[in-house]
């Protein structure tokens, strides 16, 4: 919500918290078929983009999300041609995708075109690799496509979604992940948006054993920080179709011939090392 004096405010009833920006005016706000999207001059994060009127990403710190939702699990597999993303209508995790030339083909399906459009307009420079011939960029139902996509035809596939609410909730269920595991080829890695370790414990839990009860043979949740998102804090989680996850190509990472500004192996190797509380609460668990 804006107030009278210009802070855009997303406020965390369940936590008892929220977080502020200050603002110098709105850019732009529409209704698409599907949410409400509006985008923010800011004072210091640049622009804004707001859904629904959570808080989706700013020019300024947009880096950290993308670059970790993209590149530890690139990293991990051992050749990724061939990526999905599921959602990532602002293309920045597309972006990060495509600086990997290994991958041959990347097909991102938003079922929101207007996000795409305004991210455009707005974010140029999360867009700047959609005309990269590698990339399809398809608008439909992320959950049918999965479905219906050939089995073994993956080697990534990048849920880049929304909070589990919406058009988004049927991404956060063993249905969902059962199609997933059909679609990745051996070897196969799949990486999703998996919400505050502080304030979605619950989420992450249930997101893990629905995982697990699909089929998948491992798992690792990763941490990092991400400034506009509630607590501050976030995590993906990356699950292997039929084997452990163990370890990255780090010396690819080192040798890497494209730029980041968070990622490194460093990080990569720190991401993945879990809190106490998160320890005990998966101390049953099997999977890392």
């Amino acid at each position: 919500m804006l107030d009278d004096k210009e802070w855009f405010t997303e406020v965390v009833d369940a936590a008892g918290s929220a977080f502020s920006l200050r603002v110098r005016r709105k850019l732009h706000e529409e209704r698409s078929p599907y949410q409400t999207i509006a985008v923010y001059e800011t004072e210091h994060f640049g622009n804004l983009m707001v859904i629904d009127g959570f808080t989706m990403l700013s020019s300024r710190e947009n880096f950290l999300y993308h670059e970790m939702l993209a590149h530890p699990v690139l990293f991990t597999h051992p050749a990724p041609e061939r990526v999905c993303i599921i959602g990532g209508g602002d293309c920045g995790t597309l972006r990060e995708v495509l600086k990997h030339p290994e991958v041959t083909a990347a097909t991102q399906i938003d079922i929101d075109e207007r996000v795409t459009r305004i991210a455009e307009t707005w974010f140029p420079e999360l867009t700047a690799s959609n005309q990269d011939p590698r990339a399809n960029l398809l608008f439909d139902d992320g959950i049918r496509w999965i479905r219906e996509a050939e089995a073994g035809s993956l080697d990534v596939i990048i849920i880049d979604s929304t909070d589990p609410v919406g058009p988004a909730e049927g991404l956060f269920t063993e249905e969902f992940y059962r199609h997933c595991l059909r679609a990745l080829a051996d070897g196969g890695l799949l990486v999703q948006q998996s919400e505050s370790p502080l304030y979605h414990m619950d989420i992450i839990g249930g997101m893990r054993a629905d995982l697990q009860a699909a089929g998948f043979a491992d798992l690792r949740t990763l941490f990092f920080p991400q400034t506009i998102y509630p607590s501050g804090w976030w995590s993906a989680t990356m699950a292997r179709k039929d084997a452990r996850i163990d370890g990255f190509r780090r010396a690819d990472v080192d040798a890497r011939r494209f730029d980041t500004t968070y990622y490194n192996a460093d990080i990569h190797t720190a991401s993945m090392a879990q809190p106490e509380f998160f320890r005990r609460r998966f101390q049953g668990d099997t999977t890392g």
